[in-house]
């Protein structure tokens, strides 16, 4: 399959090269040239079978054999999805997608993971400089998938003191092929240097970029798998409900992937996008101009975006559709309505929501849960990640896994730099070009 620039349409390159470069002219996103489209009796089919058969036949729509044989890619799949996920019920027809079981306790780990072994398999042997931009998970899930990946080194830049300790120490302490840099601005400040960076015409030419944000193609189509996943652990008396899913949305990259996922066949009803009070898409929805404003902290860190990279992607899956923007529910949840949530659903499930989890759940409660639905929330992060708070609202503790007491007491190595082009293309230039 070819995928064209949302920015310059003539820009049509296979799933290798979209892969590799990340962003196309103009900054412009890869989107898939076609969208298939399975009848419902593939998609049955496709329900009954395991987790790593059913994904390698999801991710095979978007790839050509020319690229790579099926079972070379079944073997990339399994490398890269070697971990659970689980819908755990805590009511009749309300569930938890828990999609925080990988190597960093995150969702991001599936998306990432896979993109590292298809560009480690895809790779011959150039020197990749792997650069993203972190607002929690996604610098975690970054770093452990290409951790000591010969050929590659990872930059990952994120907002100064603006994500946990337990979020920094996961991805901060490797060393190795990975570096951290501690931007002193916010998260939409990362995400400018990140631009331009690949704009920079000097950058480009001294070394061989790449980035694993959220931009990179090859996510999105990993994070397709999940929501397949999610139809097939549905319980047999549910099943022919009306299924709504609620996603917690910063750069909304996971909303992307489950609206690919319904393009496709899913028979998902509705869609939420929760967002906390950075709330550019609700206002957008809701009232028709798009107006960012400036990025606000909140409980829920890794949602702190004003500018979501992935929307000109939905824009198009709606275009291509023919459907209604005005259909897609969108609403904003404060940081008291998020622990309000926390505490509430503690109390009458005895289930720990951490907050971004809290805000899916949050956006869902606010409709009518009819009899005739089953809804999803998403579950993006493990509570353990947010140890402190949830002691604090709860007063619970949580035992911390395993991989968080390894790098818990392990020695920060980041770099601090102002959020300055000029600064980071400093660094750039002097630590990786040869």
């Amino acid at each position: 399959m070819k995928f064209y620039n949302l920015n310059y349409r003539k820009e049509n390159i296979n799933f290798n090269q979209a892969l590799k470069k990340g962003l196309g002219k103009n900054q412009g996103l890869f989107f898939p040239m076609n969208l298939p489209k399975l009848n419902n009796k593939i998609i049955k089919d496709l329900l009954n079978l395991n987790f790593i058969d059913r994904s390698n036949y999801i991710i095979s729509l978007f790839l050509d054999e020319k690229e790579i044989l099926s079972n070379d890619l079944k073997l990339q799949i399994t490398k890269a999805f070697n971990f659970p996920l689980l819908l755990n019920l805590i009511d009749k027809n309300i569930a938890c997608l828990e999609l925080f079981h990988g190597p960093t306790l995150a969702f991001k780990d599936f998306g990432v993971r896979f993109m590292a072994q298809i560009l480690n398999f895809f790779n011959r042997k150039k020197k990749i400089i792997i650069l993203t931009a972190t607002s929690g998970d996604t610098g975690a899930a970054v770093a452990h998938a290409f951790y000591k990946i010969k050929n590659i080194k990872v930059v990952i830049l994120y907002p100064y003191k603006k994500i946990s300790i337990l979020q920094e120490k996961l991805f901060c302490t490797l060393g190795n092929n990975i570096n951290t840099i501690a931007i002193k601005g916010n998260f939409d400040d990362c995400q400018r240097l990140i631009k331009q960076v690949f704009q920079d015409k000097e950058l480009t030419k001294l070394l061989y970029l790449n980035s694993a944000n959220s931009i990179n193609i090859s996510r999105v189509i990993a994070q397709i798998c999940y929501y397949f996943e999610a139809f097939a652990q549905i319980p047999l008396n549910q099943k022919e409900k009306k299924i709504i899913f609620s996603v917690p949305s910063g750069n909304f990259g996971n909303l992307t992937a489950g609206l690919i996922a319904k393009t496709i066949g899913l028979p998902i009803y509705k869609f939420i996008a929760a967002t906390n009070i950075n709330d550019t898409i609700p206002r957008y929805l809701n009232k028709g101009y798009w107006q960012p404003k400036k990025t606000i902290s909140t409980l829920s860190n890794a949602m702190d975006v004003s500018i979501p990279n992935n929307w000109p992607r939905i824009i198009e899956i709606f275009n291509k559709n023919n459907w209604n923007l005005n259909k897609l529910e969108s609403c904003s949840i404060t940081d008291e309505q998020t622990t309000r949530t926390t505490i509430n659903v503690f109390n009458k499930y005895k289930y720990i929501l951490e907050p971004h989890t809290a805000v899916s759940f949050c956006a869902l409660e606010k409709q009518i849960l009819k009899k005739d639905t089953f809804n999803v929330f998403l579950g993006t992060a493990h509570p353990a990640k947010f140890q402190n708070y949830i002691y604090k609202i709860l007063h619970k503790k949580i035992i911390l896994p395993k991989i968080l007491i390894n790098c818990i007491k392990k020695k920060n190595l980041s770099y601090i730099l102002s959020n300055n082009f000029s600064d980071l293309k400093n660094f750039l230039i002097k630590n990786y070009v040869i």
